[in-house]
């Protein structure tokens, strides 16, 4: 017999794997919802699923009621159409989570596509780290994108001019601080293709690297945050990612990744892979940290078959998806502390493990070894942060200098 294509079939697989991975009913009720929609939708072309029609179906953002964008209609849909095409074309059912955004917009045309296709393989020949691979992936798909959007479908007709409406185009949309990374993330790229002259008109454009202070937590913030942590006012799960950060000023994307064989209990330590630099990395755990990691891990870690120590609350029991979650849980923890107006990226607390080191007179070389830094010059940037050491370096202006 062959594979039941009407959304009512499909459907029925779809909740019963719902609830077979542990999903809360409001969300399976919420799937339901969208079959309903989908179904009616379906009906009035034909009664059987494809993913033609999946995909016009998934285009429908705009809510009948409102005549607006929907931003829930379209999460639903898409979520939706995405479990029934993966059903079609395994006979299985993903529930695995996607990262928003998709990795950007994507070339159409042929030589871009087998060109994206050849800088991927290139980098994944060069053992490039992924969250690397997809930061130099989109800026290079995102120009080829904007070279189609104005009529060009081969890299040999374009100019040294395009890099700069590219960049034009793209500061409409990022902060300038931020372009230096975006620059960055480019230049490879332009490199690959072997175009001197873009790369050269790159090189032209001047964006330099913003270095702002970025400021200590006080700490009666800092006792606020551990003392949540160490109550019942903050889960195990989110205490131990947020004691992770704030003291060992690991990164998001290390925390994400941590896996449960990472974690040596009987020396109370952590050993790493650094996804940016590829070296190894070993980290005592404090003892209040180990503790609420052992909590975590024991009493309150979902069943799952996923080996990361950090696995969503709710199904599917996967990893968390990205710096993003990270960066949630640690501001729900500074809120559950009563610090107002949290600022509590895994970037601002790490800088400040690394300026409460040096402001306690731990050598640069040792501080670089914590952090995991490739090289010890990237640590010096502490030093910004630290203004009453630097104070102390500012020399008196001599007598006749003086206005």
């Amino acid at each position: 017999m062959g594979m039941d294509t009407t959304v009512t079939g499909i459907a029925s697989v779809v909740v019963a794997e719902l609830r077979a991975a542990g999903y809360m009913e409001s969300t399976i009720g919420q799937y339901e919802k969208t079959v309903k929609a989908l179904a009616s939708f379906i009906d009035e072309r034909g009664g059987r699923y494809s993913p033609s029609l999946g995909a016009a179906f998934e285009s429908m953002t705009v809510s009948p009621r409102t005549g607006s964008f929907s931003a829930q209609r379209r999460f639903d849909y898409r979520r939706l159409v995405s479990v029934f095409d993966s059903y079609l074309q395994t006979g299985q059912v993903d529930l695995s989570v996607r990262k928003r955004g998709g990795g950007g917009a994507r070339p159409e045309s042929r030589e871009f596509v087998a060109l994206a296709a050849a800088w991927e393989a290139d980098m994944a020949d060069r053992a490039l780290a992924r969250a690397t691979r997809d930061a130099y992936g989109r800026v290079a798909r995102g120009y080829l994108v904007f070279l189609e959007s104005r009529g060009v479908r081969r890299l040999g007709e374009t100019d040294a001019a395009s890099i700069l409406g590219y960049l034009a185009e793209l500061s409409t949309r990022w902060a300038r601080s931020s372009l230096f990374w975006v620059v960055s993330n480019f230049r490879p790229f332009l490199a690959f293709t072997g175009r001197d002259d873009l790369v050269d008109a790159l090189n032209l454009v001047g964006v330099r690297r913003s270095h702002p202070i970025i400021p200590m937590l006080s700490d009666e913030v800092e006792e606020m945050v551990i003392r949540a942590c160490a109550s019942a006012a903050v889960s195990a799960r989110d205490a131990a990612i947020t004691l992770l950060a704030l003291t060992t000023g690991l990164r998001a994307c290390d925390i994400v990744g941590l896996r449960l064989g990472d974690v040596d209990w009987r020396s109370q330590t952590i050993g790493i892979v650094q996804q940016k630099t590829g070296n190894p990395l070993c980290l005592p755990l404090p003892a209040l940290l180990a503790s609420k990691l052992a909590d975590y891990v024991l009493d309150e870690r979902p069943t799952t078959a996923d080996d990361h120590v950090f696995v969503r609350s709710v199904a599917p029991h996967v990893r968390l998806a990205d710096h993003a979650s990270v960066h949630r849980v640690t501001v729900t923890t500074f809120r559950k502390a009563g610090v107002s107006d949290p600022k509590a990226g895994t970037r601002l607390l790490r800088h400040n493990a690394a300026s409460r080191l040096l402001r306690t007179a731990v050598a640069l070389p040792t501080i670089s070894a914590v952090l995991g830094h490739a090289s010890e010059e990237s640590t010096n940037q502490y030093m910004s942060v630290d203004r009453d050491r630097l104070v102390e370096c500012v020399l008196p202006i001599p007598e006749g200098a003086r206005p």
